[in-house]
């Protein structure tokens, strides 16, 4: 059915709505579309974008809000609008396309089609008219109208060409072949650790601008003890937390710096940023324990979220980086601003202060007008004195147009956060976590199938399914509690059921399947299945799942589970040799697949348990309580047994002697 033809309640999605009242005809993707537009004998324009992307707004203003643009997709196309956020499987198939054709790929994406869905044209964002060098998207249109009309073979050819090089594309880790020898992945973590040191600049951060965080990237150098690998992270964590790309009066991280310093920001903020970056933070405060402001960093991004993001149903999947149409004014200030607002709170005897501690100059970097970064020698908590000039601050933002919120509730992104909540430790947060866990079911689970956002009308992907099962085993470690375990294993069971390519892997059988789908059997309307192994700015749904099935096998015990995890291991171990930092999630999953550790502690929490949740350990999981993993069984309580691969170490009372045994499981 035609956008137009549906009310806004209905569309579910933000940036279906803001599309709804375009004069172009959109239809939403569908078996309905496609046939509509074979009913026609017309080609498909397809649309994919998402509500707090800065280009697909100016895309919408200059060519979708324009009544002639409008009539030549009337005419002559049929035009399908996409939520990326939603459907990223169909984001994923045709991103491949975009890059295969273009050399790149972004948003918005304008991919042209058969009928069928096969793609012949694919670009990203396009003026009006031709400009700077760049083919205006009137006269694309016009050019593709007159070849759809008058060359329809060679248009036919040459999607042909471009769908058999797309499904070689998507489903890479089928073209990798068998790795003959056993993985040795400390080897590949070394390769990996000396492949982002060598890229981390002065500034920090893996390459040139524009410059995105890395969370993954990060983890993987936190695993690491000396000097150089130190510095590289110590520049870059520090330099995302102290400059323009957090917001120092809200709290959060920005998509992206523009410059390569991080100075500027592109103010768009995402769910699933907050939520690894808040995560990478964590764990690098846990392995260095002098640098506590990290921790500071990760739990201010939280409660950011907590408050700035919740919703009935969970929380928002992001901010727009435009406020009243304005790129980053909601977060920029000149110094007469920073004047007003304090004067207002009876606090202009500390503009000096509030200047220098917030590098408010005039004019400032974007625009004229200044982005908060923190000055040099201050500290990332603001001082108790300065705390009425920031709440000052604060309240003059809150005033001014504020950015558009995209409110669906993304399960992946969901599960993310609360499973950083769960690595906080920090009671108020962690009770976030486990509520937002305990509230899902009621609104992404309907009908017996998972589903990717509240509104239920896409099934949920291989990675809302591996991230939720992770989240639950995260509630597992820090609560003991076998009700975590128990949908844990539900979870497992659905990923395996409607996600594994082939048959399952098994001790007795354990080289058979190809791996994991990235969209749900249940999907029915792509022209192709991708499996996704890149790692981007979220974790491939491979390494999730390879880490989720990993962890889930070594909390139960369960060797049958695990020798699925190992096979998602071997299937990808030509590229985690040769080129970790296209898979760096799956490295850290893959310690979990051949070297985990377990350590159960049954009983009530005790010494040893709490200690165990304070450490930054890799490849381990913690058991604990009196529920129904094998490994509780039979064993005393209060006690702390160490195991790897089938075998435990004599149980620990101490933990001078649990961090002895650990030291060893984990060399």
């Amino acid at each position: 059915m035609p956008l137009l033809r549906q009310t806004k309640d209905q569309l579910g999605s933000p940036y279906l709505v803001d599309h709804a009242d375009n004069p172009v005809e959109w239809w939403a993707w569908g078996t309905d579309a496609l046939d509509h537009a074979r009913a026609l004998d017309r080609p498909i324009f397809l649309s994919i974008g998402y509500a707090s992307c800065h280009w697909c707004h100016v895309m919408a203003h200059e060519s979708f809000e324009d009544p002639a643009i409008a009539r030549l997709l009337n005419d002559s196309f049929v035009s399908i609008k996409v939520d990326r956020e939603e459907r990223p499987d169909i984001d994923a198939i045709y991103m491949a396309a975009t890059q295969l054709q273009s050399g790149h790929g972004g948003w918005p994406m304008s991919v042209f089609l058969l009928p069928d869905g096969r793609p012949f044209m694919a670009g990203t964002y396009y003026p009006p008219e031709d400009r700077h060098g760049q083919v205006g998207f009137t006269r694309l249109l016009h050019a593709l109208t007159d070849a759809w009309t008058n060359q329809r073979d060679a248009v036919t050819a040459q999607a042909g060409e471009l769908q058999a090089a797309l499904e070689r594309e998507i489903s890479f880790v089928d073209r990798l072949g068998s790795h003959p020898d056993a993985l040795d992945l400390g080897a590949s973590r070394r390769l990996l650790r000396d492949e982002l040191v060598a890229k981390v600049d002065e500034d920090g951060g893996f390459g040139d601008a524009p410059k995105f965080p890395r969370p993954s990237y990060f983890e993987v150098l936190t695993a690491f003890d000396d000097d150089e690998t130190r510095s590289a992270l110590t520049r870059t964590l520090d330099a995302m937390s102290r400059r323009g790309l957090y917001d120092h009066l809200r709290g959060g991280f920005a998509r992206y710096s523009v410059d390569a310093q991080w100075h500027v920001p592109h103010f768009e903020k995402m769910l699933s940023d907050q939520a690894l970056l808040a995560r990478g933070y964590l764990l690098a405060s846990r392995r260095d324990t002098s640098r506590p402001e990290w921790r500071d960093v990760a739990l201010d991004t939280l409660r950011f979220v907590a408050h700035d993001l919740r919703v009935p149903s969970g929380y928002a999947s992001s901010l727009d980086a435009d406020a009243g149409g304005v790129e980053g004014s909601h977060v920029t200030w000149s110094v007469a601003q920073v004047a007003e607002a304090l004067d207002d709170a009876g606090c202009l005897g500390d503009l000096d202060r509030v200047l220098s501690r917030w590098r408010i100059t005039s004019p400032g970097l974007f625009e004229g007008r200044s982005i908060p970064r923190l000055g040099d020698a201050e500290p990332f908590v603001t001082p108790g004195e300065l705390l009425p000039a920031l709440e000052a601050l604060r309240r003059a933002r809150s005033e001014r147009i504020q950015p558009g919120r995209d409110e669906k509730v993304i399960l992946e992104w969901n599960a993310m956060f609360a499973s950083a909540c769960l690595m906080s430790l920090d009671p108020e947060l962690s009770g976030r976590g486990l509520t937002l866990l305990e509230s899902l079911p009621g609104t992404h689970f309907w009908q017996g199938r998972w589903w990717r956002t509240e509104h239920r009308e896409a099934h949920a992907g291989a990675a809302d399914v591996a991230w939720l099962l992770d989240a639950h085993l995260d509630a597992f470690e820090a609560t003991g509690e076998d009700r975590w375990l128990e949908v844990s294993r539900e979870l497992g069971a659905y990923l395996l059921a409607h996600y594994w390519d082939g048959e399952v892997p098994s001790s007795r059988a354990p080289r058979v399947g190809e791996g994991i789908f990235s969209c749900s059997d249940l999907v029915t309307d792509l022209v192709a299945r991708p499996k996704d192994i890149f790692d981007g700015a979220t974790p491939s749904s491979h390494a999730v799942a390879c880490r989720a099935i990993a962890r889930l096998a070594l909390c139960d015990g369960d060797n049958e589970m695990l020798c699925v995890a190992q096979r998602l291991v071997e299937l990808a171990a030509a590229l985690i040799e040769s080129h970790p930092s296209a898979v760096p999630d799956l490295v850290s999953a893959a310690g979990f697949a051949l070297d985990g550790v377990e350590v159960v502690i049954p009983g009530e929490p005790n010494e040893l348990s709490d200690h165990v949740r304070l450490m930054a350990m890799s490849d381990s999981v913690l058991i604990t309580g009196s529920g129904s993993s094998h490994l509780l069984g039979q064993r005393e309580a209060g006690l702390a047994y160490v195991c790897r691969a089938g075998v435990c170490e004599l149980p620990a009372r101490s933990i001078d002697e649990l961090d002895e045994q650990l030291g060893r499981a984990q060399r």
